[in-house]
Order: structure tokens, then sequence, then C-alpha cells
């Protein structure tokens, strides 16, 4: 069966993972047989792969391409299009140095 086999790392959202784990459970549960998440994502994949013409399935992949391109355009451009959406400040606060805290008990 898996003659040719090939390795892939894939990176996928922790929502994605989940349903994938709730379909693997559901799949053992009705088939009666060991089903691993790695069974379902290949499974999905091949349908997905199969349905190649669907809408749905080529808007999924337009989206992600152009996530990912946004995600890589960052970098070179110097941080300016994070500025175009509104100057958003990390949610993480720095904690004040050595001689800050030293201060601050005094």
């Amino acid at each position: 069966m898996f003659a040719d086999r090939t390795r892939v790392l894939l990176v996928l959202s922790q929502n994605v993972l989940d349903r994938a784990r709730v379909f693997a459970g559901k799949a053992m549960t009705t088939l009666k047989l060991a089903v691993s998440l790695q069974i379902v994502l290949r499974a999905l994949i091949e349908e997905g792969l199969k349905r190649g013409n669907d809408p749905a399935l080529l808007a999924n992949v337009e989206g992600q391409a152009k996530a990912l391109r946004h995600i890589r355009s960052l970098p070179r451009q110097g941080g300016r299009a994070e500025e175009e959406q509104g100057n958003r400040r990390s949610a993480i606060r720095r904690r004040p140095g050595g001689r800050e805290r030293q201060r601050r008990r005094t």
C-alpha cells in the first residue's frame, strides 16, 4: 500500500487538529477498528484532492495562500503592514529589569 512513501511536515491549527481527532474517534466507534490521526489526515487529503474542481476547496486554498503571502511580506516591508493595520500593541507586557525592580522595592 505504501511502497512509495514520502515524509511530510504538516502544520495545522489546533482547531483543525481537534476536528480531525473527533473524526478519528467517530470513525473508530463506527468501524470498530483502530483509526489513527494519521489515517484520518491521509484520507482527508486524498478525498480533498479528488474534489479538485470544487469551488469551496479552491476558495480554502486561495485564503491560505493569501494569508501566507501576507505573513511572508511583513519582514520585507519592515513592519509597515502592521502599522497600516492600526498600530496594534502587543498584549505581552515587558517585565521591569533588575534596576527597576530594586527601585520599586525601596
